[in-house]
């Protein structure tokens, strides 16, 4: 039965259909945040300037290192078990609300004791502390959540959308008033302020009450049980992730922190592509397991494919033309941004295939490796930060980020249950698919 299963995707199909609409409103509202987003991020760097940018963007970082903490680890669970239950709703988001609103609290707290060891100043102190209010607002995009596991994303999108565009548009109106950086940090957090009023309008406005959630602590537990791997390696993926601004910081000085982020900016501005693609189709893959294993690494393999292809062909004009791109978009002063861009935007490749694989790893329940690998990058990273920065710069951050992305990924490659996918990535990385259909159609000739 096995032998004679079809792999390819019907295209015509009411199933494909329904993951195809989904996916292409997750699609316009990333290409919305992508281009709006840029204007604005851009014209902020501008405006703001080297070092003011830098602080902006070492309190965002240094804030984001802790904050991971208030997801706990639940959002992939979550939106699981909403599938898996659907009758328990009530309950599995009165609980998810209830548990994000408890890690928000802990995240503050530990900022607050970190902040007691360092030796910054307190306008950055009151950025920091400014931005890490963000996860008692983000809480409820539980909401988000429930509207995923019906696969209608539309309501997430027309919330997320709005509160996007009115927070841009402000920091706009900012630029123009001439206003301080501490106003652009205000609202950089009341985004999520706006997000948690629209989730609760929309959830209600689809004829649902937030007032029948109800928090169960039995079940708080045993999806804590399932997701502290995923708390602990969200940990690891944001340090590893955001320590090398930090740590640029302390080293080189707010300048040069600006120079990096500004090239940082452009380079994850494209990593909406991954988490939108495996967001959308990867329903349709865990599908597929049910029905037959051939069909299911058949899909998995398809999807490796498509984000490998989708970084390196991102990858490949930008390298080209770092320098072209820095001075069209940023003022003369951040041309030391270039040679960042250029080595930054590789480790995309490994980005983009870390997102779906990451997701096959939660499906398969292999938190325990998920953790194991990000360790190995954030370890990786920070003592290539420590050895290089001071030798090489920003430049050597980048490397830095570069190798550890990649060793991070693709280390599941010594586990012998997760092999296989590391050698699938491997393989889309190469081509090798791609390849054997030239060669058939070369065949055919």
């Amino acid at each position: 039965m096995q032998e004679n299963t079809n792999t390819k995707i019907n295209f015509g199909s009411e199933s494909f259909k329904k993951y195809f609409k989904n996916t292409s409103w997750l699609f316009i509202e990333k290409i919305i945040r992508v281009i709006l987003g840029a204007f604005v991020i851009i014209s902020i760097t501008n405006y703001l300037g080297p070092s003011d940018f830098g602080l902006y963007s070492y309190a965002l970082s240094f804030a984001g290192i802790f904050t991971v903490i208030s997801t706990l680890g639940i959002d992939q669970i979550l939106t699981r078990e909403l599938i898996k239950e659907p009758e328990k709703n009530n309950t599995l988001l009165g609980t998810g609300l209830g548990l994000k609103l408890i890690g928000a609290i802990i995240s503050i707290f530990l900022i607050a004791i970190a902040i007691f060891f360092t030796s910054t100043d307190r306008l950055t102190n009151l950025l920091i502390f400014i931005i890490a209010a963000s996860p008692i607002f983000q809480a409820f995009n539980v909401v988000d959540f429930f509207f995923q596991s019906k696969v209608l994303s539309k309501y997430s999108v027309i919330v997320q959308s709005s509160s996007f565009i009115i927070t841009s548009l402000i920091k706009l109106a900012l630029i123009l008033l001439k206003a301080s950086l501490l106003s652009f940090v205000i609202f950089t957090t009341a985004e999520y302020f706006f997000g948690a009023i629209g989730y609760i309008i929309m959830y209600k406005s689809k004829g649902m009450n937030i007032k029948l959630w109800k928090f169960n602590k039995q079940l708080g537990l045993r999806i804590l049980k399932d997701s502290w791997p995923l708390i602990l390696s969200g940990v690891v993926i944001s340090i590893y992730m955001k320590i090398d601004q930090v740590m640029i910081k302390q080293m080189l000085g707010d300048a040069e922190v600006g120079f990096y982020a500004a090239a940082v900016r452009l380079c994850e501005a494209w990593y909406f592509l991954p988490a939108i693609i495996t967001t959308s189709l990867f329903p349709a893959v865990v599908n597929a397991k049910s029905m037959d294993e051939k069909l299911y690494q058949s899909r998995l393999q398809k999807l490796y494919d498509l984000l490998a292809w989708a970084a390196i062909l991102i990858a490949i004009p930008i390298t080209f033309l770092s320098g072209f791109i820095i001075n069209i978009l940023y003022k003369p002063e951040f041309l030391p941004a270039a040679p960042v861009l250029t080595i930054y935007i590789w480790a995309g490749v490994a980005t983009f295939l870390g997102i779906a694989s990451s997701q096959y790893l939660i499906t398969e329940n292999f938190t325990k490796i998920a953790f194991y690998r990000t360790f190995i990058g954030m370890i990786i990273n920070v003592i290539l930060n420590l050895i290089l920065i001071p030798i090489y710069g920003i430049t050597g951050s980048a490397v830095a980020t570069l190798i550890s992305y990649s060793a991070a990924t693709f280390s599941i490659i010594v586990g012998k249950e997760t092999r296989a996918q590391s050698l699938m990535m491997i393989k889309a990385v190469l081509f090798f698919d791609l390849f054997k259909i030239f060669n058939k159609k070369w065949r055919s000739l």
